[in-house]
């Protein structure tokens, strides 16, 4: 058998099993999984080594499959690779099965969700810049659609890809002019994409994706590149190739066949040897990912009363972690003096990643290097991480161990103005499972609480500030996720405060004038805002004739500190109250903004004479 029947054969035999599993399912997209049969039959059969029982095996060559919804096509590969008996192919997108609709960590083998498109570029990059810093010999391949290439994301990445010179990576486009609702942008205007990736300086190949002897070359012009440039490999293709009432026809697009259908398809495609198997190249070695655990103190010292801002001390204590922990990375958009991440860079230049302007891109390579077992801390401002909430998502579904850092949150930040403010951040990562916020009032909390988002597994978010506050807490104060701190307390308290960040100091003003008035309050710093510390919110207010919180926060009201805490004492006789945010703000000293949102120590006395004027809540809560 020649070279090109052997791949003609093993194609026919993944056409088979895309169709065979998406018509059980009774939806999919074995169109689009079709189309990409014969180039993803050449690598997977003659160029990419992988070890099937050691997916993190950092030897091994990375497949991203951005096109998400051809998700058949990637568990076919895998199974004619031998990961599985392709049988279990039927089981595809029924309820427990590892074949979702499209790619989830629930299918080991693949290194992202995929299916928002435009997003799978960016994760290989990640994944291709972890063998360039780290001298490893793999190379990083992604598959994408060309409805996807009108995502800006993927520009971000094709410039991120070229200016860190990332010639192990290789895109493979999927140019089969249909869309799910029409013709794509392009459509075959070849010279429109080849246009486009030699303006980003990357090194194009043009082929037709059904001619074997055509994929074959460019897949070993690519895997040898000698150039220190990114390669696209772009493929003229047929959308249902291999099925002549599919091919190139409009209207199928997420469509799958009925059995009738299924059967005239399955004729078309001819005998096939269903014992048929890719040998799949073995990777060089073997090295597994290592985890580190780093203590959860660092040694730094601040005196009470030193003003200090908490983004600078991040930037401190994430350099000082680094030099006891290989696998963090920093990662930054472009404000890295603001954010203070420029120390991590001038202590680890080789684990810093400038991204510039592109956060979109940043959030999916940051996935990409935590598939790797990195510890990816991306750091922007956090109002500019609500333009990255669909890759955020996206990097949840992953499962990726990423940690996030947005400074200048709130009003408090000044004469920027409301494009700057961070006030809905809170809102944004809390409605991701398991994401753990954290929100440091001081230098020491910082210095404490840095090194407990480290360790943990999974989604982290702090918030930092851009302006100054004193050292509150001593330096072997105990901080830990799901923790609250009482700052205020006596026997006699009216009702409590639950603050966090900035708010911290405006609460404690405002117990202090009180206390000149004889009147006690309880200020609370939660710190951890998910978890909320339930347990210390509802101790406090045991000791409350009448069982008040009132929450002030620089956020806006729906979705943050007021909402947790307020779900996390729901069922219980507390009445809560919420000081947030509630307009958008203006340009303006932090004093004048604080006021002007109604969190200012000034508004948290109003809010309790207000309170405390009331003795029917129901009157309260209309007036």
């Amino acid at each position: 058998m020649s070279l090109a029947n052997n791949f003609q054969e093993k194609a026919n035999l993944i056409r088979k099993w895309c169709l065979i599993s998406t018509t059980e399912a009774k939806s999919g997209h074995p169109t689009s999984c079709l189309s990409a049969a014969d180039i993803m039959t050449v690598l997977f059969d003659k160029y990419f080594k992988y070890d099937l029982a050691n997916p993190l095996n950092l030897f091994n060559d990375r497949f991203v499959l951005s096109k998400g919804h051809a998700a058949p096509l990637l568990y076919s590969l895998f199974a004619i690779a031998g990961a599985y008996p392709p049988e279990e192919l039927k089981t595809l997108r029924k309820f427990g099965s590892r074949f979702q609709g499209h790619p989830t960590p629930r299918f080991i083998y693949t290194e992202a969700a995929t299916g928002s498109l435009g997003q799978g570029l960016s994760v290989a990059a990640g994944l291709a810049l972890v063998a360039k810093r780290e001298k490893l010999p793999y190379k990083a391949f992604a598959l994408l659609g060309d409805g996807e290439l009108a995502e800006g994301q993927v520009w971000e990445a094709g410039n991120f890809c070229s200016f860190h010179k990332l010639n192990n990576l290789i895109a493979i486009l999927d140019i089969n002019r249909l869309a799910q609702s029409g013709q794509t942008m392009f459509g075959y205007d070849l010279e429109k994409y080849i246009e486009r990736f030699k303006g980003l300086d990357f090194e194009t190949i043009t082929i037709d994706g059904h001619n074997f002897y055509e994929i074959d070359k460019a897949l070993e012009k690519a895997t040898t590149n000698r150039t220190d440039k990114p390669i696209v490999i772009i493929a003229k293709t047929i959308k249902g190739k291999g099925v002549s009432f599919l091919e190139n026809k409009e209207g199928w697009h997420g469509k799958a066949l009925k059995k009738d259908e299924l059967q005239k398809a399955l004729y078309e495609l001819g005998n096939i040897d269903d014992n048929l198997r890719f040998q799949l190249k073995k990777p060089e070695s073997l090295s597994l990912l290592r985890e580190i655990i780093i203590g959860g103190q660092s040694d730094f010292h601040f005196e009470k009363g030193m003003e200090l801002a908490t983004r600078e001390i991040f930037g401190k204590v994430i350099t000082r972690l680094a030099g006891d922990n290989e696998n963090i990375y920093a990662l930054d958009g472009d404000v890295k003096n603001s954010t203070f991440s420029e120390d991590f860079l001038k202590a680890f230049p080789e684990r810093f990643i400038e991204c510039y302007i592109a956060e979109q891109n940043m959030v999916s390579v940051a996935a990409g290097l935590s598939r790797l077992g990195k510890i990816p801390f991306v750091t922007t401002f956090a109002a500019f991480l609500t333009r990255a909430f669909d890759q955020i998502r996206m990097a949840r579904i992953s499962e990726s161990n990423l940690k996030f850092v947005g400074s200048h949150v709130g009003v408090s930040i000044g004469e920027d103005g409301p494009s700057q403010m961070g006030l809905e951040d809170i809102a944004m990562f809390g409605t991701l499972p398991d994401t753990v916020i954290l929100q440091p009032a001081d230098a020491v909390s910082t210095a404490r609480l840095v090194p407990l988002m480290v360790n943990h597994r999974g989604f982290a978010y702090m918030r930092t500030l851009r302006s100054k506050t004193p050292v509150l807490y001593d330096d072997d104060q105990n901080f830990h996720i799901g923790g609250a701190h009482i700052l205020r307390q006596s026997d006699e308290d009216l009702l409590v405060i639950a603050a966090s960040g900035i708010t911290v100091f405006e609460a404690l003003k405002a117990a202090d004038k009180l206390q000149q008035e004889g009147i006690n309050i309880c200020v609370i710093d939660c710190y951890s805002i998910n978890p909320i510390d339930k347990d210390t919110l509802e101790e406090c207010c045991r000791k409350l004739e009448d069982p008040i919180i009132i929450t002030v926060e620089d956020h806006f009201l729906h979705g943050g500190l007021g909402d947790f805490v307020a779900e996390a004492i729901s069922g219980k006789a507390i009445r809560v109250f919420k000081l947030g945010v509630s307009h958008i703000s203006q340009s303006g000293t932090e004093e004048e903004l604080l006021a002007d949102a109604g969190i200012d120590a000034t508004a948290i006395l109003n809010k309790i004479n207000e309170i405390s004027k009331h003795k029917n809540p129901a009157e309260l809560y209309h007036s």
